[in-house]
């Protein structure tokens, strides 16, 4: 039974999208300080390991497209990462913005009672070590939180390192598509939620989901009246870019 049935689901409809969207640095303090100003109350990051295995905030396997550094994350240790600039490619307002630790992203959510969605993002070869760890501390900064952080991977292998480190963080599965065997991957898990890709996701497969009691977040869902749709088909929350357009403070249908 998915455990999410006990309780009610307390994330929002509209999560910012690493953290901010794309008004600002993806991943970064910054980022998450435009989700807030535009009144969310959810964002989603990704989170992976530094050689010295300091839970950060990067996307993509490399530093090089979104800071002013070269070369694969994992070869890095947290001081040399934390040399980097990585708000100068959006522009000179955010230039010498830091790659921020998931210490530095759990004490600015928290002081904001911002609910947060962290994608475990392995490096190559990674995976069951950033599932774990990242478990691990997720768990002690958000220790006595009345809502504690999601957890969701594309890597079953980091889920189930999460699962085992710290059984009682929430965690989804996120694909682009779902598999044909979709339902034995959440029950294995012990998910809450599958997260998908919205371009994938027809009606019928949205209200499978929902009939099996689980509860249903689409990315990267960047117009209104498509999360409207997502909405009416039993969606629970949709991941957005356009922190701007899609308005966190009243119900989506009501928009």
């Amino acid at each position: 039974m998915p455990q999410q049935n006990k309780q009610a689901w307390p994330y929002p409809e509209a999560v910012a999208h690493r953290g901010g969207g794309t008004l600002a640095p993806e991943n970064t303090i910054a980022g998450f300080r435009e989700g807030v100003r535009y009144g969310y109350r959810g964002a989603e990051c990704d989170v992976k390991l530094s050689a010295d295995n300091v839970c950060f905030l990067l996307h993509d396997d490399t530093v090089d497209r979104t800071s002013n550094g070269k070369g694969e994350a994992k070869l890095k240790t947290m001081a040399e990462l934390s040399q980097l600039d990585a708000g100068g490619w959006k522009g000179a307002a955010y230039a010498g913005e830091a790659l921020p630790t998931l210490d530095n992203v759990a004490a600015y959510c928290r002081a904001q009672n911002m609910l947060l969605n962290i994608e475990i993002k392995p490096c190559p070869g990674r995976f069951e070590e950033t599932g774990r760890i990242v478990a691990q501390e997720t768990a002690r900064l958000w220790q006595g939180a009345l809502v504690l952080p999601l957890l969701s991977s594309f890597e079953i292998d980091a889920l189930r390192a999460a699962k085992a480190a710290v059984p009682a963080l929430p965690r989804a599965f996120l694909c682009e598509e779902l598999p044909a065997d979709w339902r034995a991957i959440l029950e294995e898990l012990d998910c809450v939620a599958l997260h998908c890709d919205h371009k994938t996701l027809t009606e019928a497969l949205a209200r499978e989901v929902k009939q099996a009691g689980y509860q249903l977040l689409c990315y990267t869902v960047n117009e209104l009246a498509r999360a409207k749709t997502l909405r009416e088909w039993g969606v629970d929350s949709v991941c957005t870019d356009r922190v701007d357009l899609l308005a966190p403070q009243r119900p989506l249908l009501e928009q």
